[in-house]
């Protein structure tokens, strides 16, 4: 069980991806569902390290809310406070302001967040990026989004049946998700120290 002194051995695979969560998640919006599952504490496995073995807990979650009808999960911390999805972290849109979990609610400081919050910043946002968010809150955004590697920047349209603003993508989730595209997909000169080329 102790991993020291076992060699490391790294494989890396490319392939072609479609969007994660759906062909028509990134304009429409997806449905989610608050799971019974908890996202685990800091103090049983590290929050804000990408593990393999902490993924059973994205998988449960997932399943449940797949089986259910919904599009993809949402995981309450130990709280019972809003942490995150099964693989991204969340967004919450209110009066043109926005809103994220802190990473002392048992989320991932995932790199597309970071990067969310920074372009959010520089276009003007204010960024609370250390909220507790209770669940109702959710219920009563004008506007959600997902942030993550494989889910990019995905409009939520409901959460437990209950439509998110108009129940479309948001003029402030909009603005970020052409921006974020706009990045990836040919990054302006001030962010070209963001990548690394292979």
């Amino acid at each position: 069980m102790n991993p020291d002194g076992i060699p490391v051995q790294v494989t890396i695979a490319a392939w072609p991806w479609g969007a994660y969560l759906g062909e028509d998640a990134l304009e429409n919006g997806v449905d989610v569902k608050v799971v019974s599952w908890r996202k685990y504490n800091s103090d049983m496995i590290p929050t804000n390290a990408k593990t393999t073995g902490t993924y059973v807990n994205s998988v449960l979650a997932s399943q449940e809310a797949t089986n259910n009808g919904y599009v993809e999960g949402l995981l309450l911390n130990q709280e019972g406070n809003v942490a995150e999805g099964p693989g991204e972290n969340i967004f919450l849109v209110r009066d043109g302001e926005i809103y994220t979990p802190g990473l002392s609610e048992s989320i991932l400081s995932g790199i597309t967040r970071e990067t969310v919050i920074e372009m959010a910043e520089e276009l003007g946002y204010t960024v609370h990026d250390g909220m507790t968010i209770s669940r109702g809150e959710l219920y009563t955004a004008d506007e959600l989004f997902f942030s993550g590697t494989a889910a990019e920047v995905t409009p939520i349209r409901s959460v437990d049946d209950k439509q998110i603003g108009s129940g479309t993508k948001g003029p402030v989730t909009d603005e970020l998700q052409s921006a974020f595209f706009d990045l990836v997909g040919d990054a302006p000169e001030e962010y070209e120290h963001w990548f690394t080329m292979v």
